[in-house]
């Protein structure tokens, strides 16, 4: 099997694996007074799976800058895994979300991240995390992303996703 890409950025690539928008609002813990700001926060509710964020904007274009200066805002997607992608069968094969936030980027995957490769470490540096070693058409994967503006003692622009993308490989050699 080639490698075949979604674009989760796109309608017809949403589609593919689901068709929800993204969701995105802005803060650590959105909704929270200062934006979830507060010392020795132990963890953010919205990376978790079963979060509720039907009341955040849907968001059709990651790309779009949200803001200016120290922000943080999380991006939601929830992605079924599709049987096939252009005809091509896609059980068993290796998924990746690859991405590349400006600027500081952390990739949740149900609730969880490898604390090795979820977070995104320098300024604007392509990333992808392991959705699945093996696609098993039907699963469901929560992807929350937060996204932070740098560098953090003087942070410059917006943030926004350059891209997100579902990629499914071939495990075979």
């Amino acid at each position: 099997m080639p490698r075949f890409a979604v674009d989760l950025n796109t309608p017809d690539g949403r589609n593919t694996v689901g068709g929800r928008p993204w969701r995105v609002a802005p803060g650590l813990v959105p909704g929270e007074p200062n934006e979830g700001l507060s010392a020795r926060l132990l963890a953010a509710p919205p990376r978790l799976a079963d979060f509720d964020d039907s009341a955040w904007d849907e968001c059709d274009n990651v790309r779009q800058s949200l803001s200016v200066g120290f922000t943080f805002a999380w991006y939601r997607i929830a992605v079924t895994l599709p049987a096939t992608i252009d005809g091509a069968d896609v059980s068993g094969a290796r998924v990746w979300f690859e991405t590349n936030f400006d600027n500081y980027g952390e990739v949740w995957v149900n609730g969880e991240i490898d604390r090795a490769f979820g977070s995104i470490v320098g300024l604007n540096a392509p990333h992808r995390v392991e959705i699945s070693g093996a696609a098993e058409p039907g699963a469901t994967y929560v992807i929350a992303c937060l996204c932070l503006n740098g560098p953090l003692a003087a942070p410059r622009g917006g943030i926004f996703m350059r891209f997100a993308t579902l990629a499914f490989e071939s495990t075979d050699d």
